[in-house]
C-alpha cells in the first residue's frame, strides 16, 4: 500500500502537517527576517537554495539552508508571491498595490522589467511546459499569463472569481482555488480556456491546494467553516472532509511519505482512504508554507503583534507586527 501525505496549512495562527509519523516533526530553527511589515506566500528555489519571502514592499531572500540574508529585491508594493522560471533564469514577483509584476534577475537579484497585468495581482506561479508566468488578479477576477523568456503579456485566463493557490494536474492542466465562487477552476495554461468548474460544495472560501498525481486527488483548504476537502480532480466528486485549524492560507503535498498556529497532517492511505494522522502546534500567525521535497523540511514565515485600541468604537484592534519578531520557522524531522 502507498502511503502519501498531505500538508494543510491553518492561516491565522500557525500551520499544520500531515506525513506518517508526523509527530516526529518539530521546530528545528528560526531565521530572523529584518524589518516589520506583513508578508504572504514564501517560495523556495530548490535548486539555488534560496528562500523568497514577501514583506510588503520588498522580498527579502535567504539562503534555505543557514537562514543567512543574501539579498533584498525592492520597490515591490504589496507584494504577495515570487515565482521562479529557472530554464529562463527569470523571477516574477506580484505587486498587489500597484497592479505589476516585476520580473527580475534571480542571480543578481536585479530589476529587469516592471509589466502591466490584472487588477490586485495575488497568487502567481510558472508552468514549465507552457513556459508561461500566472498571476491571479482579484480586482479584475482573471488571470494574466505572461511569457517567461520575454516578461511579455500573452493574454488572460476570464476565471470570474478570486484565484488562490494552483496546481498543475497530471493532465498539463491548471487547477485553481476560486476563493470567492468555492470552487475549483482547470484551465488550459495554452489556449487559456477554462474547461471546467467543479464546485466544493462541503466548505467554502478555498484558498490553499495540494495535488496528488498518484491518485489525482486534490487538497483543498476552506476557510468559512475550517476544512480540508479531498477532491477527485477528473470528476470533481468530494472524497472525505476533514476540520483543521481556522485561517487556512496554503497547502502542500509530500509524494516521498516523509489560524491557530496548528501545522496539520493527513495521511493519503489510498484514493479514497485518507486519515488525520496528526497536528503540530507552531506559532501564531504562521499560515503559509514552503516545502522542500528534497530535505523533507517546511519553512513557514511567522511573527509576533502588538495590538492598540481600535481608532473607532466597533472597529478591529489596530496590529503592528514587534520589531525584531518576523522569523522563517524551520519544520523537520
Amino acid at each position: 500500500m502507498q502511503r502519501h501525505s498531505a500538508l494543510a496549512l491553518t492561516v491565522c495562527l500557525g500551520a499544520a502537517l500531515c506525513l506518517p509519523a508526523a509527530t516526529n516533526y518539530k521546530i528545528t530553527a528560526r531565521y530572523p527576517v529584518p524589518g516589520t511589515g506583513g508578508w504572504d506566500y514564501i517560495t523556495l528555489d530548490p535548486a539555488a537554495r534560496r528562500l523568497y519571502v514577501s514583506h510588503t514592499t520588498q522580498v527579502e531572500v535567504l539562503d534555505a539552508d543557514t537562514g543567512k540574508v543574501v539579498g533584498v529585491i525592492p520597490d515591490t508594493p504589496g507584494v504577495h508571491g515570487v515565482a521562479i522560471a529557472t530554464p529562463f533564469q527569470h523571477g516574477f514577483t506580484s505587486n498587489g498595490r500597484e497592479n505589476k509584476v516585476s520580473m527580475f534577475d534571480p542571480a543578481t537579484l536585479k530589476l529587469i522589467r516592471k509589466i502591466d497585468v490584472g487588477k490586485g495581482p495575488d497568487g502567481i506561479y510558472f508552468h514549465p511546459a507552457s513556459k508561461r508566468v500566472f498571476t491571479n488578479n482579484h480586482g479584475t477576477h482573471d488571470i494574466t499569463a505572461i511569457d517567461a523568456a520575454s516578461g511579455e503579456v500573452v493574454g488572460s485566463v476570464k476565471l470570474e472569481g478570486d484565484g488562490e493557490q494552483a496546481v498543475i494536474g497530471a493532465d498539463g492542466l491548471i487547477y485553481i482555488n476560486s476563493e470567492d465562487t468555492a470552487e475549483v477552476v482547470v484551465f488550459d495554461p495554452n489556449s487559456l480556456a477554462v474547461k471546467r468548474r467543479m464546485p466544493i460544495g462541503v466548505a467554502r472560501t478555498p484558498t490553499g491546494l495540494a495535488y496528488d498525481a498518484s491518485t489525482n486527488r486534490l487538497f483543498i483548504g476552506c476557510r468559512e467553516k475550517p476544512t480540508m476537502v479531498v477532491m477527485d480532480a477528473g470528476s470533481g466528486k468530494v472524497i472525505a472532509s476533514f476540520p483543521i485549524g481556522a485561517g487556512v492560507d496554503f497547502a502542500g503535498f509530500d509524494a516521498k511519505s516523509r489560524g491557530d498556529g496548528t501545522l496539520h497532517f493527513f495521511l493519503e492511505k489510498s484514493a479514497n482512504e485518507i486519515e488525520v494522522e496528526a497536528a503540530l502546534k507552531t506559532q501564531p500567525s504562521a499560515r503559509t508554507l514552503a516545502f522542500d521535497a528534497g530535505t523533507g523540511n517546511i519553512f513557514l514565515p511567522a511573527a509576533e503583534f502588538d495590538e492598540a485600541r481600535p481608532a473607532e468604537p466597533g472597529k478591529r484592534p489596530q496590529r503592528a507586527v514587534k520589531p525584531g519578531s518576523f522569523v522563517v520557522l524551520v519544520v523537520s524531522k
